[in-house]
């Protein structure tokens, strides 16, 4: 009997269940058909019992090979959706996470109460921050990366949801001229030592934009640093979790006037905050 797209997504849960907690499985199996196949959860409903096409039951097993592997989906699928954007997004960058949304948040409500002009995304990646600030703002918007597969890939996402965002290549704020205005950034900030209790997934993405020495804390203090020498008014950096006493003991010893941690929903440490005045 063939099999019908009810049983693909039961065999699929069943198979990615393998190595996911059921509910991970689910929710995985449910973008598999609605963005990998462009079955829509209407279309599941009303076609749920026709039987998969040959060239469907090929792909989903090819994907599956590599997901078994521990290969991302959204390396798999080739772009993911963040703030209500399609980005692109490839092993040249991290894959956006949905908790990075915090940094943006706290992003627009800073610069909106200081009046900036100017915002520099240090560290860009797929460009999301850079990107969502300039389509949601009127700000003069620069981005950074030490990467030049990252920087080809965010400025391929700026161009496809029409950003107006400079791109410069370079060490955090190494190739920014002139004042910065505010400093927003999701730099490497994992342990090295944590490494073999991370994610599988992890392993696929890029080194350089993961670990910083100093327990995480190398490059946040950095950036921290340059940003108060170079007169910035403020920063937001995403940190990890159990960081934000020493960045705030940190950032309060170089000179920043206010400092703040804010957790996010699990309660962990996520974003810095810090402003000078």
């Amino acid at each position: 009997m063939a099999q019908t797209y009810h049983q693909l997504r039961l065999d699929l849960s069943a198979a990615l269940t393998q190595f996911l907690e059921p509910w991970e499985a689910s929710a995985e199996t449910a973008r598999w058909l609605e963005d990998g196949l462009g079955r829509s959860r209407a279309w599941m409903a009303a076609h749920g019992e026709d039987p998969v096409a040959a060239e469907e039951r090929a792909r989903v097993s090819s994907w599956l090979r590599r997901r078994q592997s521990g290969e991302p989906w959204a390396y798999i699928l080739k772009w993911t959706e963040w703030r209500g954007r399609r980005f692109e997004v490839g092993p040249a960058a991290l894959i956006p996470r949905p908790e990075t949304e915090g940094i943006l948040e706290a992003a627009l409500d800073i610069g909106t109460r200081l009046g900036v002009r100017r915002v520099v995304d240090v560290g860009t990646g797929t460009g999301i921050l850079g990107i969502s600030l300039a389509l949601e703002t009127d700000w003069d918007v620069t981005a950074t990366d030490i990467s030049a597969g990252a920087l080809a890939l965010a400025r391929r996402n700026a161009t496809v949801l029409g950003a107006n965002v400079n791109f410069v290549a370079g060490h955090l704020l190494d190739p920014v001229q002139g004042s910065l205005g505010l400093v927003v950034s999701n730099p490497p900030y994992v342990d090295p030592a944590d490494r073999p209790s991370l994610q599988r997934e992890l392993a696929w993405e890029p080194e350089v934009a993961l670990f910083a020495a100093d327990q995480g804390l190398a490059l946040s203090t950095e950036l921290l640093q340059e940003a108060r020498r170079r007169a910035a008014p403020a920063c937001v950096l995403e940190i990890g979790a159990g960081q934000g006493a020493p960045l705030l003991e940190r950032s309060l010893g170089m000179g920043w006037k206010r400092a703040s941690v804010h957790q996010d929903l699990a309660g962990h440490d996520r974003v810095l905050m810090v402003i000078d005045g």
